[in-house]
């Protein structure tokens, strides 16, 4: 039987520090579920994600703002994120610190899903609480995007604003809560949750950037992803590609071999979420081409080398097509 989905027991921290921000007995909300105090303490412990739908659902039968959850950006702290938090502190640009979060989300919680997508309007950050349209679903959405958008301007600055923000929620009966604190224009009863970034701004380089630290802990949450997910194709794809890209890009045949599958169920199992292994193999090497280009120390040169291709010429012409720009372009903007 599979394990219930679930979420680091530390990000509760954050839920309880909202509950008590907005005069709730938090403590005896957490006693009510049956959450230990001490449990939301241990770095290693998860708690099955049921409990926190409880949980908001009983703060929206108690809370008459339906706009409580905005304040989870008073709340948190990188360490209620684990290493993703300090992985996060230390990204080279808001762009590579939303794909961080793109990538490592399930660590943090099983129904975590974001997409990170940018096109001529700007860097869009998109989340999915897989909740439709049930109310709990758009609290949570609220308490997500504002500690998202929070976490951006403590790196980049707090003049920080999205460009628009599009929730899946009904218009409510006072929407100034949401206008204020993204400072954009909201588009209510919208398709999908999502906010968007100016593109100069996500990509502009941040102060507190530290790159050797960054790769140390991509390395550390590389590794906690693949123990996590086991069950998960894609990221245990991505995970070999990871490893053996230096001798070149491994075959789809070899990738299927290394799971253990036939390679007509491996393309089968990816197709199913809405990939080939080619598109599973440039994702892969794009989001590394841009955190070894991130690294001034790191020579195109040697970038080649690491990401299997044969000749630099190779690498420009593909990550012209990933990216938009050439590798130079990249770093000097």
């Amino acid at each position: 039987m599979a394990n219930p989905k679930s979420t680091l027991a530390t990000v509760w921290l954050v839920v309880l520090r909202l509950m008590e921000l907005n005069g709730l007995d938090a403590h005896q909300l957490m006693t009510d579920l049956g959450v230990l105090p001490q449990t939301l303490r241990d770095v290693q412990a998860r708690i099955p994600v049921h409990l926190a739908d409880q949980a908001f659902e009983m703060a929206m039968q108690r809370l008459p703002d339906p706009a409580f959850a905005l304040r989870a950006s008073e709340c948190w702290h990188p360490s209620n994120l684990g290493i993703m938090g300090y992985a996060w502190l230390s990204s080279r640009t808001l762009h590579t610190g939303l794909k961080r979060m793109e990538r490592f989300s399930r660590i943090i919680g099983d129904d975590f899903s974001y997409q990170v997508l940018e096109d001529a309007d700007g860097l869009h950050f998109i989340h999915d609480h897989g909740r439709g349209d049930a109310p709990v679903g758009h609290a949570m959405t609220d308490f997500t995007l504002s500690i998202i958008l929070d976490m951006c301007r403590k790196n980049f600055g707090h003049q920080l604003n999205a460009k628009r923000l599009c929730l899946r929620r009904p218009l409510p009966a006072n929407p100034l809560p949401w206008d204020s604190f993204f400072g954009c224009t909201v588009q209510f009863g919208a398709t999908k949750d999502s906010f968007v970034l100016d593109s100069t701004a996500a990509n502009a380089p941040l102060p507190s950037a530290n790159i050797p630290m960054a790769n140390t802990f991509d390395a550390i949450l590389t590794e906690e992803l693949s123990r996590f997910l086991q069950n998960d194709i894609f990221n245990r794809c991505k995970t070999f590609v990871l490893r053996e890209l230096t001798s070149g890009p491994p075959s789809a045949a070899s990738a299927a071999a290394h799971l253990g599958l036939s390679q007509r169920s491996f393309q089968r199992r990816l197709s199913e979420l809405g990939f080939t292994y080619q598109q599973l193999l440039d994702q892969t090497r794009h989001e590394l081409a841009r955190r070894y280009l991130d690294d001034p120390a790191k020579f195109v040169t040697e970038i080649t080398f690491l990401l299997g291709f044969s000749e630099q010429s190779a690498f420009t012409r593909a990550f012209k097509r990933w990216s938009g720009m050439s590798p130079s372009a990249y770093r000097s903007s």
